[in-house]
């Protein structure tokens, strides 16, 4: 069955995808420099590679990002296509790292028509409270949100990072389509509970930054962070004090890699895959080779033996560094 006839019948997130989607964030900001023509050749290989789900937020590259996909968009079927994006996170247009959370019923109405506008839809698949408003209660925004699903401008409503009381919150109002949150062999936090409530709830987990930010491909250096642009070198687990003992840590998995044919990096989003089926994915890159592996992750299987050893392997007491320095935690599991 298509895509397009799933979405008519009104079926969730975790039924119309595949489990691997692109995160597209990092074609705006963040990562250093970037080719918008270039860019927009990824976009269209992806989809000949069997993509579907794109992943966006109004705040990446203050609006530039959604403008991207949109000019994406106009070259194929917008029915086949998964769109998701974010609101909430406002950012001062002269100082990009000043950042307000609004989560309130007027900002949500100015902020769903200005996304789909960038993104020349309709409507959108998944609309994401990219963070919890902690002046705004969890009811009113998700409140607001059912009505946009009333109106036929978003299919199902998402949280980022929030806490199982958030989350339980919102379900008293209004189903969730998905729950997004870093999940990665770094970045355990959502086995405290949140995963097994999003599968009893019928709610899609996507995990981002599934390859932490690219330290478990295992090809990163101390030195390529370090270019302009790259947020990652403000980042405690990239700092000169944690980052070799975070690749040390990764490095001692190639022998596993060799073995299964892959690479590091489909170990670390194969281990993800395999907790459970509810799961989704949605790393991003900007080059092909990287684009087709991540896709490809789908394949790589992991024994149970294997599962358990790189858990183990990745304990939380192994890891160096934090995923945000500490003022950036505070909006983070709220």
């Amino acid at each position: 069955m298509t895509l397009e006839k799933l979405k008519k019948q009104g079926i969730l997130v975790s039924s119309l995808i595949p489990r691997v989607g692109l995160g597209c964030m990092g074609m705006s900001e963040f990562y250093g420099s970037n080719d918008e023509n270039k860019n927009l050749e990824i976009l269209d290989r992806a989809v000949e590679i069997g993509y579907r789900h794109f992943d966006t937020a109004d705040m990446y590259g203050m609006g530039h990002n959604e403008e991207l996909l949109g000019k994406f968009i106009k070259s194929h079927n917008r029915q086949d296509l998964f769109i998701a994006s974010k609101f909430g996170i406002k950012r001062d247009p002269g100082d990009g790292l000043s950042r307000v959370v609004d989560g309130s019923r007027k900002y949500i109405r100015e902020a769903i028509y200005k996304s789909l506008d960038r993104l020349g839809v309709d409507y959108l698949d998944l609309y994401y409270v990219h963070r919890k408003d902690l002046s705004t209660p969890i009811e009113e925004t998700v409140s607001t949100l059912s009505e946009l699903v009333s109106e036929g401008l978003i299919k199902g409503i998402g949280l980022c990072e929030v806490s199982i009381e958030t989350y339980s919150k919102a379900l008293s109002v209004h189903p969730i389509a998905a729950v997004q949150t870093e999940y990665s062999l770094l970045s355990k936090g959502p086995e405290d509970g949140i995963l097994q409530m999003c599968k009893a709830n019928n709610t899609a987990f996507v995990a981002y930054s599934p390859m932490s930010r690219g330290l478990l491909t295992g090809e990163l250096t101390a030195e390529t962070i370090k270019r302009e642009g790259d947020a990652r070198q403000y980042l405690p687990r990239f700092s000169d004090e944690n980052i070799q003992k975070n690749l040390a840590l990764i490095s001692s998995l190639k022998e596993l890699a060799i073995a299964k044919n892959c690479t590091l990096a489909q170990i670390a989003l194969s281990w993800v895959l395999h907790q459970d089926e509810h799961i989704h994915i949605i790393p991003g890159t900007r080059r092909e080779k990287y684009l087709i592996d991540n896709f490809a992750s789908l394949e790589v299987s992991l024994s149970k033996q294997e599962l358990t050893e790189l858990q183990s392997h990745f304990s939380d007491e192994s890891v160096s560094g934090g995923r945000y320095p500490e003022a950036a935690m505070t909006g983070i599991n709220k």
